[in-house]
């Protein structure tokens, strides 16, 4: 491997902001929140919507999250009612 031309590799929180269910991992990604983990230590923090805490494809629940009301626009727009 060359040296100073790859990103730095450390590790990182993943926090589901719709859950709270956070993980531990590895990333090349930074940011300037930080959070304290379990092993006392401080890491920078990423907030993600989605994870497998919240996916339906692992939770087996179907759930809708609607950012900027797109679900009323279409809608609105094709003229469907509320269900």
């Amino acid at each position: 491997m060359q040296q100073q031309i790859h990103p730095k590799y450390n590790f990182v929180v993943f926090k589901d902001t719709s859950s709270d269910f956070a993980f531990l991992s590895r990333s090349t990604q930074t940011s300037r929140d930080k959070i304290t983990w379990e092993d006392g230590k401080e890491y920078p923090l990423i907030n993600i919507e989605i994870s497998s805490a919240s996916h339906p494809f692992y939770t087996g629940k179907q759930t809708l999250i609607d950012s900027a009301g797109r679900i009323e626009k279409f809608r609105r727009r094709y003229g469907l009612r509320s269900s």
